[in-house]
């Protein structure tokens, strides 16, 4: 069995996990299938540079081919019985409006899922999402899990109740950043920022007292430092097609305070304590019972080291098996 992976080209800067998931699965299946990857010639960028990617990879298919995610459109020219595509969020259509709305939503979603034999997706709560907006046979699309780095594992510390450093991953808009300074303002915590921070959040931090350190361009072994010195992972964000971070503190054994929409509290379980998070009372209080409640947080790093099963590149990769089985059946 040969399968295809077609990847983005990666830009200067952002956050491409989702290509690194990927190459776990192919080195946890590899002794099954032989995979090639293809990555797009140009970054997805501008009418001309995506119609050139997507002649590239109508060239590149094999047995199967798989789009593993945020270039969709690539299907366009393949063989609809053997392509796969992997669609991690609906957030374009929450972003845009107008014209650009229709064209993300015809070529991104209606025509790729159209195009596609299976659709992978990251949870059910994209399932549903991608359901609102596009009509298809809901069976044709597949919630599977996204695993974590196995360079994520567990590092015990004492919880700093006097001053505890809670990390916050991203700078976009709906990391929800405003707000959470806002819960902050006059608890002794130190929040470190991993993201380029608009000015507009600094003068806050600087209006709110907070104490904070702010970091980019880090190498994943420093993220991975990060949640190793700190001792609460703040993920209250207003939209999340997965939640990652959420399973990579659980594992790492920090607390988590996140979010009671879409993914999130699919992805927490009972691992995380979850609040509303337009509600700044809320965000605060829940930060405030971390902080306060030992037995809470000692339930909470033990629910985390369960929730973290759920995530195991092993049976994840066992599924993504069993649909590209599938394809060479039809």
């Amino acid at each position: 069995m040969q399968v295809v992976h077609f990847n983005r080209k990666p830009r200067k800067f952002g956050n491409y996990s989702i290509e690194g998931f990927y190459a776990q699965i192919r080195e946890a299946l590899k002794d099954k299938i032989e995979f090639e990857v293809v990555e797009c010639p140009y970054e997805s960028n501008g009418i001309f540079k995506r119609v050139i990617n997507t002649i590239y990879s109508a060239f590149k298919q094999g047995e199967i081919n798989h789009v593993t995610g945020d270039v969709n459109y690539l299907n366009m020219f393949f063989r609809k019985k053997k392509s796969i595509i992997t669609i991690l969020d609906c957030g374009l259509l929450y972003d845009t409006k107008g014209f650009a709305n229709k064209f993300y939503k015809f070529f991104w979603f209606t025509l790729p899922i159209k195009r596609a034999s299976y659709v992978v997706v990251i949870s059910q709560a994209t399932k549903n999402e991608i359901l609102k907006f596009v009509k298809c046979d809901p069976d044709k699309i597949i919630p599977i899990y996204v695993s974590v780095s196995n360079k994520f594992t567990r590092v015990d510390k004492p919880f700093n109740k006097e001053k505890p450093v809670i990390l916050f991953i991203g700078s976009a808009p709906n990391k929800n950043l405003k707000r959470l300074i806002k819960a902050l303002e006059g608890i002794n915590c130190k929040l470190e920022i991993i993201g380029k921070v608009p000015d507009e959040e600094i003068d806050l931090l600087n209006d709110s007292k907070v104490d904070y350190n702010i970091c980019t361009g880090l190498t994943e072994d420093e993220v991975i430092k990060k949640y190793e010195e700190c001792d609460i992972l703040s993920l209250v964000s207003t939209y999340e097609g997965f939640g990652m971070p959420i399973v990579e503190a659980n594992i790492v054994g920090r607390l988590v305070i996140t979010s009671n929409l879409l993914s999130m509290p699919e992805v927490a379980g009972d691992a995380a304590l979850i609040v509303n998070p337009y509600n700044i009372d809320e965000i605060r209080n829940g930060i405030l019972k971390i902080i306060n409640d030992d037995d809470y947080r000692n339930e909470l790093i033990k629910n985390g080291f369960e929730n973290v099963n759920r995530f195991n590149i092993n049976n994840i990769s066992e599924k993504y098996f069993e649909i590209y089985k599938n394809i060479i059946k039809q």
